[in-house]
């Protein structure tokens, strides 16, 4: 190789080095291996026997990425779901995990296998505007989520000091939970898990104990969850149950979470091994969350389905009707309620906070400091948190209307996660021998067909009850022509697409040589 060829390939090679990753190499956990099989395991001739160890080793990340499906905007919906069809809807719930989880596993496997995750391969496989409208628009629904569980903390906050503390400064005590994640960090990504875990524990104790309070037949249950049922009347709730399941941030933060284990892509073995342990754990994980999801939701079934309150309950006013309901008992269930949503908050906003910092760095490649990525990426959910919470503190109806705007500004967002992910885990020039078959690719497209067009009939009745007037319906027809076409460009991208950095490097190699 020539001099003039090592300067210009020295700069590229800098480069490479110096790109933003999920996790420094002395963050990652190591996995401890089986002498005996080393060698077998390394080459990917063989998979150790199944080990509860490293099982444990592997448990953290899954757990982490579990909380998007318990956060405030989920238990809106469970409730609400409970309330207006009762048990009915239950089988639709568990179905909606399922999906969930396939998403989520092929999430797992593009991190492992390519070593990179989602929005990082991102940058590297689109053309520029196409990276800066996807990052766009993954902030965007990041903000939405946020908002959300940040207004959830802080009604949490508002119940458990007796209405003392209003909504705006729940918010900026809620705020303050970044430096508790930053602390924790700072201490080792297990002791991040471990915070993580006892505050689902205690979301699921404290729903266990309304769900003991209430005592919702368990035959009735069981009936839900196995007979599908679905009306006409319970439509709007069926798809806000399949909607707010698979949430877009979420799909990029599992791609990196899996990479705070120490996992050499380049041999198989040790790939396929880690992703049969983050297959188990993180079926584990949302078979939990599916379990607090179902005690949400026949709480509020058992105590207000057919009753007049059905359709005015909300995140706001539960627990208050919880109160009048089931009244104290041994321990007042507006409180236990209270501790509940107050876990979900405060855990799926350091989450959000965690998802922010790999979108953001992923898609930039931004080379910042730990505390400066978590300060911004707090900053764009925090400001308008803040705005809301001034503006709508004092109306319950204008919360739940600013509640179902949020899960439409989501719902908009979900092709821009799915889409790239199928694109990227299809590729065998991406996932090597890990790219999904033929079959999975199948699943996986239905799958997220079945998902956009619910969430394209959400947004279908959303705006037709709420757009109005020629200016406005002109508007949103230019905007949603737009957002249909950038749509059949990703998925067009799926069956004619070539790495756009991998080719402009190879062209500029080529002109360099020649």
């Amino acid at each position: 190789m020539s001099h003039r060829q090592n300067q210009n390939q020295q700069p590229l090679l800098e480069q490479q080095e110096e790109e933003e990753t999920a996790y420094d190499s002395s963050e990652k956990i190591v996995i401890i291996g089986d002498e005996e099989y080393e060698a077998d395991v390394d080459a990917g001739v063989r998979i150790p026997p199944f080990s509860w160890k490293k099982l444990w080793l592997f448990s953290g990340p899954g757990f982490l990425m579990s909380i998007a499906f318990l956060d405030p905007g989920n238990l809106e919906g469970d409730l609400q779901s409970g309330a207006i069809a009762g048990y009915s809807l239950l089988w639709l719930l568990m179905w909606a995990t399922a999906m969930g989880l396939l998403i989520q596993l092929l999430s797992a496997r593009l991190g492992v296998a390519t070593g990179r995750h989602l929005a990082e391969l991102c940058r590297d496989e689109y053309p520029t505007w196409a990276r800066i409208v996807l990052w766009l628009m993954t902030e965007v629904a990041l903000i939405g989520s946020d908002i959300q569980e940040v207004i959830g903390s802080a009604i949490a906050i508002r119940i458990l000091s007796n209405g003392y503390v209003p909504l705006w400064a729940g918010v900026v005590i809620t705020a303050l939970d970044c430096f508790i994640f930053l602390f924790l960090e700072n201490y080792g990504v297990r002791k991040l898990e471990a915070f993580f875990a006892v505050l689902i524990a205690i979301m699921a104790l404290s729903f266990a104990w309304m769900f003991g309070e209430a005592k919702p037949d368990g035959v009735d249950v069981l009936v839900g969850i196995l007979v599908p049922k679905l009306s006409s009347r319970t439509i709007q709730q069926a798809v806000g149950v399949v909607g707010c399941i698979i949430m877009p941030h979420n799909v990029f933060l599992h791609s990196a979470l899996v990479q705070s284990r120490q996992v050499d892509p380049k041999k198989k073995g040790r790939v396929q091994e880690a992703l049969n342990y983050y297959s188990i754990e993180s079926t584990i994980a949302l078979v939990v969350s599916f379990v607090i999801n179902i005690f949400v939701t026949t709480v509020f079934a058992k105590g207000f389905y057919g009753t007049e309150i059905a359709n005015r309950i909300g995140l706001v006013n539960a627990g208050q009707y919880l109160q009048e309901k089931y009244g104290g008992g041994v321990f007042p269930i507006l409180y236990i309620w209270g501790i509940g949503l107050l876990a979900a908050g405060q855990s799926s906003t350091i989450t959000g906070t965690y998802a922010g910092q790999f979108i953001m760095g992923g898609f930039l490649n931004l080379k910042l400091k730990k505390w400066m990525r978590a300060l911004i990426t707090r900053s764009f959910a925090i400001v308008p948190t803040m705005i809301v919470a001034l503006i709508f503190d004092t109306s319950e109806e204008s919360l739940d209307v600013l509640n179902e705007w949020l899960n439409v500004l989501q719902s908009v967002q979900i092709p821009f996660a799915l889409i790239p992910l199928l694109c990227l885990v299809s590729k065998e020039q991406i996932m090597g021998t890990f790219k999904i078959g033929s079959a999975l690719k199948t699943i996986s497209w239905l799958v997220a067909a079945l998902v956009i067009v619910i969430n394209g009939y959400l947004l279908l009745e959303f705006f037709s009850s709420e757009v109005s007037g020629a200016v406005v319906t002109a508007i949103v027809s230019a905007i949603t022509a737009a957002y249909v076409a950038f749509i059949v460009y990703l998925i067009s991208s799926a069956f004619a697409f070539t790495p756009w950095n991998s080719f402009t490097q190879s062209k500029t190699v080529a002109s360099t040589e020649s």
